[in-house]
C-alpha cells in the first residue's frame, strides 16, 4: 500500500469525515488568527513608536559601538514584551547561551538558585552542574542549587512553593516550556502565580523565566506579569523563521546589563557587539513572529487531534490551550520514534534525502533522533521533530512556517507509525462517539 492510500485508510479507520475535520480545524484556526491580529498590533505599535526606518538595517563592524539599529531593536523588543530593557544579539549562540549569560550575570558565589518547575531542560544541567564534569558550571562557582519536584500529576507544586523560598534564595528559575518532560507548559497566569508566591516569601528574590518556545503564544510575556528577567532564542519564536542566529534577554535594566556583561565583558556590556548585517533579518523576523507562531500552533492542533484519534497520549491535548510551539506525542517504542522523525525529514524542504538515526548530541544525556530539514540549522521555529531515545519514547514536534507543511508531514508520520493499538483505538473512538 502506498503512502497516499495508507493516509486515506487511516482517516477511514477513524470514521472522521472530511467535513468534520474541516469544521473543527476552521474553528480553531479562526481563534488563532484572531490572537495573531492582537499580537501583531502590539508589534506594529512598537515599530511605529520607535520610528523604525530603513536606516536601522545598516550594519556597523568591529566593536559595534553606536549601532543605531541594534539600539532601536532593543527598544522595540522591550516595548513589545513590556520590559525596562532588552538586548537582542547575534552573539548569543542559542537559547541555552542566553539563559547561561543571565544566570552567570546575576548569581554570585554563595547565592542559591531554586528551580520551581522540577528538573530544567537537559542542556541546562551542565550549566548548573548537576551533570557533566563542571567546566565552569554554577555549582563549581559556589552557587547552590535546589529543585522543587513536580506533583505526581506532573504539575508545579504550588503548595510546596509557598514555603520553598528563603533569605538565601537569590533567584528562582521558571521554565515556561515542558522541555523533554510530560508536564504542561506554563501559562502566563501560572507564571504570574509563581512570581506572586515567591514575592510573598522574599521580595528581593529574582524571578527568571526561561521563555524558549513560549513567545507570542499568549497576549503577554512573563515580563508583563512581574518577571524580573527572561531569555530566549531567535531561531525559535521571536526570529520569525528568518533570523539566522541569536538570542535575547529582557527585563529589569540592571539585570539585562548584568547578563550582557557576561556575554561581552564588564565595562562593555550592552554597548558592544556588531550586528554583522543581520539587523534587517532580526527586525523582519520579529515582525513575522506572531504569524509564524500562529501557524505552528495550528500545526500543533492538527498533530494533537490526529494522534489522539490514533490512540496515542498527546501533550497538550487537542482540546487544551496551546501555550507553546511544542506538541508531544507518546509513541511508546524506539521504532515508532525513529519512523516518525524519518517521515518528517522526508517531507522537509532541506535534506529530505537524509534519514535521521539516533546519535549523541552535545548537552544531552541520551541519544537523540532529530528531524530538522530547515533552512536555518537547528531552527525549531521551522518544522522539526525530535526526541531522546529513552522510555516512554516521546516525539516533540516543534514549529512550522505554515500549517499546510505540518499537515503534509503529519500525514506521512501518521502513516509511518499507524494506530497505537487496535484495542486502544477502538476504545478511544467509542469514548468520542465515532
Amino acid at each position: 500500500m502506498d503512502n497516499s492510500s495508507r493516509q486515506t485508510f487511516l482517516w477511514e479507520d477513524l470514521k472522521i469525515s472530511p467535513a468534520q475535520r474541516e469544521l473543527s480545524s476552521l474553528q480553531f484556526f479562526y481563534q488563532i488568527d484572531s490572537q495573531v491580529k492582537k499580537k501583531l498590533a502590539k508589534v506594529l505599535a512598537a515599530f511605529k513608536d520607535q520610528r523604525v526606518g530603513a536606516h536601522h538595517f545598516a550594519s556597523v563592524s568591529g566593536y559595534g559601538h553606536d549601532d543605531l539599529g541594534r539600539e532601536t531593536l532593543d527598544k522595540v523588543f522591550a516595548q513589545i514584551v513590556e520590559a525596562e530593557a532588552a538586548a537582542v544579539r547575534v552573539q548569543f549562540v542559542s537559547g541555552t547561551h542566553a539563559i547561561a549569560c543571565a544566570l552567570f550575570g546575576v548569581l554570585r558565589p554563595g547565592d542559591e538558585m531554586l528551580s520551581a518547575c522540577g528538573p530544567p531542560y537537559d542542556t541546562l544541567e551542565e550549566v548548573i552542574g548537576t551533570r557533566g564534569q563542571g567546566q565552569g558550571s554554577l555549582q563549581e562557582f559556589g552557587i547552590r542549587y535546589r529543585e522543587l519536584p513536580l506533583t505526581q500529576e506532573g504539575q508545579v507544586d504550588f503548595d510546596g512553593l509557598c514555603s520553598s523560598v528563603n533569605e538565601k534564595t537569590r533567584l528562582v528559575l521558571i521554565q515556561r516550556s515542558c522541555g523533554y518532560s510530560w508536564r504542561s507548559s506554563l501559562s502566563i497566569h501560572n507564571i504570574n502565580k509563581i512570581i506572586h508566591l515567591v514575592r510573598q516569601q522574599n521580595p528581593n528574590t529574582i524571578c527568571f523565566v526561561d521563555n524558549c518556545y513560549g513567545e507570542f503564544t499568549e497576549d503577554r510575556e512573563p515580563t508583563a506579569v512581574g518577571a524580573d528577567l527572561m531569555a530566549g532564542s531567535l531561531i525559535k519564536n521571536p526570529g520569525g523563521t528568518i533570523a539566522t542566529t541569536g538570542g535575547y534577554v529582557a527585563g529589569r535594566a540592571d539585570l539585562v546589563e548584568a547578563a550582557t556583561c557576561r556575554l561581552t565583558a564588564p565595562g562593555i556590556g550592552s554597548s558592544g557587539g556588531a550586528t554583522l548585517d543581520q539587523g534587517r533579518l532580526m527586525f523582519q523576523g520579529l515582525f513575522l513572529a506572531p504569524q509564524m507562531v500562529g501557524e505552528a500552533m495550528k500545526g500543533n492542533y492538527l498533530i494533537a487531534q490526529t494522534f489522539e484519534r490514533l490512540g496515542y497520549a498527546v501533550n497538550p491535548p487537542a482540546s487544551a490551550q496551546q501555550r507553546e510551539v511544542i506538541q508531544a506525542v507518546r509513541l511508546g517504542t524506539p521504532e515508532k520514534l525513529i519512523a516518525f522523525c524519518q517521515a518528517v525529514q522526508q517531507h522537509s524542504p532541506v535534506e529530505s534525502y537524509v534519514s535521521p538515526v539516533p546519535a549523541p548530541m552535545p548537552g544531552y544525556d541520551a541519544q537523540l533522533v532529530m528531524a530538522g530539514g530547515s533552512f536555518i540549522d537547528g531552527s525549531t521555529s521551522e518544522l522539526s521533530a525530535d526526541g531522546p531515545l529513552r522510555e516512554p519514547y516521546v516525539v516533540y514536534c516543534q514549529g512550522g512556517t505554515h500549517w499546510t507543511h505540518v499537515a503534509i508531514a503529519l500525514e506521512a508520520a501518521a502513516a509511518a507509525v499507524g494506530p497505537a493499538a487496535e484495542t486502544t483505538l477502538d476504545k478511544k473512538l467509542s469514548v468520542q462517539g465515532f
